[in-house]
């Protein structure tokens, strides 16, 4: 399978990289990048648009402020398209969607296997334990541009499912006492943390925990890379995380 990989050159598009080098079944034909070095061991373009060789599939680990040309740009070559990027608005989400009803997209906030298992197992937490309180606490290196991350949304859409909880990001001031109908999320940014989520359950004398943390970025790499294979058996359609564990069952 042909790769494209965009962004190329960012942290996420390095590690991805390295991870289809070291794949068997995986061939990395360019990446695009707007910040090239010339350095770069494999074609490498400065735009999608300026890309003259064929491929499979992209993946994107890029900016939110570039999800917009590229799903135009996978419209227009007919390429399924694996997107990576977090921090999206509902428009981009709409535009995916639309999108998807031509070509096959897979959309994930996060690649991680196991989030995705913690965002079914407090589903099955949270129909025992009614009476306490839902707090998630996310925490990202110091470099991180969007907060809440999208992996505290995953968590928390996954409790919210008849969206009868409101979201507090946060609390300050002297008259912030919880509502019962509340999932409060916050957000912690410093140093090089990977990624670490916990979800809380607090009650009478009590306190259960979820946590997971990711201590290298090459779960996500290796995540999308499993999607984008699952994505080119498939003509159009949008898919997430589940539809990948239910195949690999």
């Amino acid at each position: 399978m042909q790769v494209l990989v965009y962004d190329s050159n960012g942290t996420m598009g390095k590690i991805l990289i390295e991870e289809i080098d070291n794949s068997e079944n995986l061939k990395l034909t360019a990446g695009v990048s707007h910040y090239l070095t010339g350095d770069e061991k494999y074609p490498a373009f400065p735009s999608l648009e300026s890309v003259d060789v064929d491929f499979d599939v992209i993946i994107d680990f890029s900016h939110f402020s570039l999800t917009d040309n590229l799903v135009k740009y996978a419209l227009d070559k007919n390429k399924p398209i694996v997107i990576a990027t977090t921090g999206l608005s509902d428009e981009q989400e709409n535009l995916i969607k639309d999108a998807s009803k031509t070509i096959p997209i897979f959309r994930a906030k996060n690649f991680s296997l196991g989030i995705n298992l913690i965002a079914h197992l407090i589903q099955e937490a949270q129909a025992l334990l009614t009476e306490f309180d839902i707090e998630i606490i996310e925490k990202h290196h110091n470099k991180k541009v969007d907060a809440p991350s999208g992996t505290a949304f995953i968590l928390a859409d996954s409790l919210n499912k008849n969206n009868e909880y409101a979201y507090q990001h946060g609390r300050y001031g002297k008259t912030s006492k919880r509502d019962a109908k509340e999932i409060g999320i916050h957000s912690l940014r410093g140093g090089t943390i990977v990624g670490e989520h916990s979800v809380i359950f607090a009650g009478t004398d009590e306190v259960i925990e979820f946590k997971h943390e990711a201590h290298s970025k090459k779960v996500f790499a290796k995540g999308s890379l499993k999607a984008a294979e699952y994505l080119v058996k498939q003509k159009n359609g949008l898919f997430n995380m589940n539809d990948l564990i239910k195949e690999e069952k």
